[in-house]
């Protein structure tokens, strides 16, 4: 059994999948129209979620533009906001007790910062947070690349574990379509398969990927985990086609597939696309001279307790898991010495998933991993992003039950 994505196929396994809520790319367009105070869109967060929405409004910013938003706390207990995925500044993190303080009812946080990636991330309150309403409070942040890329229309899929409606969407025999998908659950793995068409994965957790095809048109996300498709539309007109999510007992209709019955988008399909471009994550990792840690899954290992459930405070611990100066590489490895699969989220930085035998990598980059049971898990980064960073294990199928530790980058 794998829970880890590969180059070839996204598989499935062990869990049962999210049930789903989806924010078309027209929904979501219209919900970025945000309210601004001196020059910030003002963000609130309730208790019907963000701007009184699940999701929360889309924000869309340019790559390399500044993002800033005023949070503004409407709820009734202290909050914060995290960008999931995003190379942010350490203070802009958005874990209380770590690196800032809550933000407490009625007050406001000023969120400033530059965008230096394009792709897919998104924005919630922290899971230190617990509690329901920390659950609802989540939307997407799409970080658009400088230069146009070859598509016709994007879409964009939110699941969670709210069940909604079948989603339609129209579309035209040769069109190419960009899909952004987004596992917003909290602890379950989600499951797709499109019928009748061949995607392509170009990014994955916001970095543009070496694309492939999806081994039968099938892609897993665990929670947290984004990914970027291409699909182009092959079928004549007025066919359809449907999306399915798979639930290990039968498989959902969960979106579908229109074909407009008039003209075709163009004579013929596009040429397969090209990598989208680059965002400035290093090529090679030097190992050398890296510093390697392992991180198992469970509160105590040599003596030294590493992991604590999640609840504040986060500096219940007088020194960090690791401290490691700016620039050097780190090797982590999470031995999974439990019969329960995790997600690990690794705040701050972005991850290559390491081989099982040697110190070769995925050509991919990860900031939220899947380890399965009885099994080890090893990435590799450059820490290059200082201050102190969460380390944070959720069990799958099991929203309650999740450890955190922290490192520190100086």
């Amino acid at each position: 059994m794998t829970l880890l994505p590969s180059r070839r196929a996204f598989l499935m396994t062990g869990a049962s999948a999210a049930a789903c809520g989806m924010l078309s790319g027209r929904a979501a367009a219209q919900s970025a129209v945000l309210s601004t105070s001196n020059g910030f869109r003002l963000l609130r967060a309730t208790s019907k979620g963000y701007d009184g929405s699940i999701p929360g409004p889309l924000l869309r910013v340019r790559q390399g533009d500044e993002l800033s938003i005023r949070l503004v706390n409407e709820l009734p207990q202290p909050t914060a906001i995290h960008w999931h995925g995003i190379r942010v500044p350490n203070t802009m993190d958005g874990i209380p007790d770590l690196t800032q303080s809550k933000i407490e009812p009625g007050a406001t946080f000023d969120c400033r910062f530059k965008t230096i990636d394009a792709g897919t991330f998104w924005y919630h309150a922290p899971s230190t947070l617990g509690g329901p309403m920390a659950r609802d409070l989540y939307g997407v942040l799409i970080v658009e690349e400088k230069a146009p890329v070859q598509i016709d229309r994007e879409i964009v899929l939110v699941f969670d574990d709210r069940p909604r409606a079948t989603e339609t969407f129209n579309t035209k025999s040769n069109e190419r379509l960009r899909f952004r998908l987004l596992n917003a659950s909290k602890a379950r793995l989600l499951s797709l398969r499109f019928d009748r068409h061949a995607i392509r994965v170009m990014a994955i957790d916001g970095q543009p990927a070496e694309p492939f095809l999806a081994h039968e048109s099938h892609v897993s996300l665990g929670p947290g985990n984004r990914i970027d498709l291409f699909l182009d539309a092959g079928l004549e007109p007025g066919a359809s086609a449907s999306i399915f999510l798979d639930d290990q007992k039968a498989e959902k209709e969960v979106a579908r597939l229109v074909y407009d019955a008039g003209e075709k988008r163009r004579a013929s399909p596009l040429p397969d696309p090209r990598s989208l471009p680059a965002n400035p994550l290093p090529e090679r990792i030097d190992m050398r001279n890296a510093f390697r840690a392992e991180a198992p899954l469970h509160a105590i290992a040599s003596q030294k307790q590493i992991w604590a459930p999640v609840a504040p405070p986060l500096t219940q611990f007088d020194s960090p898991f690791f401290s490691v100066t700016r620039g050097r590489p780190v090797v982590l490895a999470f031995p999974n010495q439990t019969d329960e699969a995790y997600g690990v989220h690794v705040h701050g930085h972005h991850v290559r998933l390491l081989d099982n035998f040697d110190d070769g990598w995925k050509p991919f980059w990860l900031d939220t991993i899947m380890t399965g049971p009885r099994r080890t898990t090893r990435v590799a980064f450059v820490a290059d992003n200082p201050g102190k960073w969460l380390l944070h294990a959720q069990k799958l199928g099991d929203p309650e039950t999740a450890l955190a530790a922290w490192f520190e980058v100086t």
